[in-house]
């Protein structure tokens, strides 16, 4: 958590959201937001990020618990009343209005004049390399394009926070990739905070300061990037964040921070445990395709190695994907760097893979 509730920029303190009266889309969510943290509400949909960002707009209300930006509470404060910046996914321009007219919009609002008004739209079209733009509407302009004015209408009245609901999602690969490090930028330039919210896991890992994992209404893990990706609270955060291998086996020994498994096939390993606390539990042992090996030089220390049985071998341009069979599981990924005199693999080969211990988690079998 950032903070105690009294320094945190943005505060949800027991908040739950109910639709109907019985079931809970959110449940009992506590989380603070640093002032100038770009903080991810990553999930699966219907597990409640939407819900929770939509509070934080003003667009919905919480059944219970409260709400505070900046110390104040926000709960019955109108979403035009919050100064809140916003980004949506469909841009939400107005499609009569020029971009320059959609920029003045938010700030004749606020009352501003008209020569304060220029230098703003200036100012947040140069912000996106869209100073050319002014006079063209939304139907002129390309998905990119409309997002960058969508990007700087939310920025041109100065907002501490803003929201971004799935703004990448319309986009294509290339362009979403460029775009995420365009708004990470803005974001360290500006020193603003920012609450954004995407199912897409690559997304949350390339522009965050910390990532919110939701699943079912609750938050399942809170880091930074890294940490949730090399170590997991759960089976579920392992296997939504990033890709992985998952061995059935069961826990035959327990000691500190060290699992001894049994795989389906009988082989013993050693993994970090992860949610599992008895011996004789079955657990998932979890495994990066990219901490996987196969030559014997390239092994870390103290490797383990095992059978395998090549099923496929995918060229992807920068990396080869190779799924083979493992300790009786199908599926298996080794991602291998395609790089020059790379050995060649064909379905049928037997090889050896190998990891590092540590690189093996022993997850609850979710």
């Amino acid at each position: 958590m950032s903070g105690s509730h009294n320094d945190a920029f943005v505060a949800f303190e027991h908040v739950q959201k109910s639709y109907d009266g019985v079931s809970l889309v959110v449940k009992d969510l506590n989380l603070n937001i640093g002032k100038g943290e770009f903080l991810t509400m990553l999930g699966p949909s219907g597990s409640g990020k939407t819900t929770c960002l939509m509070m934080l707009a003003g667009f919905e209300t919480a059944t219970h618990g409260e709400i505070r930006l900046d110390g104040q509470p926000i709960n019955s404060v109108p979403p035009h009343k919050r100064g809140i910046g916003m980004v949506f996914q469909n841009y939400a321009l107005f499609p009569h209005m020029t971009v320059g007219e959609n920029l003045a919009f938010p700030l004749e609002v606020r009352g501003m004049g008209k020569s304060e008004r220029e230098s703003k739209i200036k100012r947040a079209l140069d912000m996106v390399q869209m100073g050319a733009f002014a006079n063209r509407r939304p139907a002129q302009l390309s998905g990119g394009q409309q997002q960058r004015i969508a990007l700087a209408r939310a920025l041109v009245f100065d907002p501490a926070l803003v929201l971004m609901d799935e703004p990448l999602g319309a986009l294509d690969k290339q362009l979403r990739e460029h775009m995420q490090f365009e708004i990470k930028h803005l974001h360290e330039s500006l020193g603003i905070t920012v609450v954004y919210v995407t199912h897409d896991q690559g997304e949350a890992l390339t522009m965050s300061d910390r990532v919110a994992v939701f699943n079912d209404g609750k938050i399942q893990q809170l880091a930074p990037p890294a940490d949730l990706y090399e170590r997991p609270d759960n089976s579920f955060v392992a296997q939504f964040i990033g890709e992985n291998n998952k061995l059935p086996g069961v826990i035959e020994e327990l000691v500190g921070d060290k699992a001894l498994v049994r795989l389906a096939t009988g082989e013993l390993i050693d993994a970090t445990p992860v949610n599992v606390t008895t011996k004789g539990q079955k657990t998932l042992v979890s495994i990066r395709p990219e901490r996987v090996e196969f030559k014997p030089e390239m092994m870390p220390e103290g490797a383990h190695m095992i059978d395998a049985e090549v099923q496929e071998v995918i060229y992807m341009g920068d990396i080869l994907r190779v799924v083979m069979r493992v300790a009786g599981a199908d599926g298996f990924v080794m991602k291998m760097r395609n790089t020059l005199g790379q050995t060649k693999l064909v379905p049928t080969q037997k090889i050896k893979v190998g990891w590092h211990p540590q690189d093996a988690r022993a997850l609850d079998h979710a």
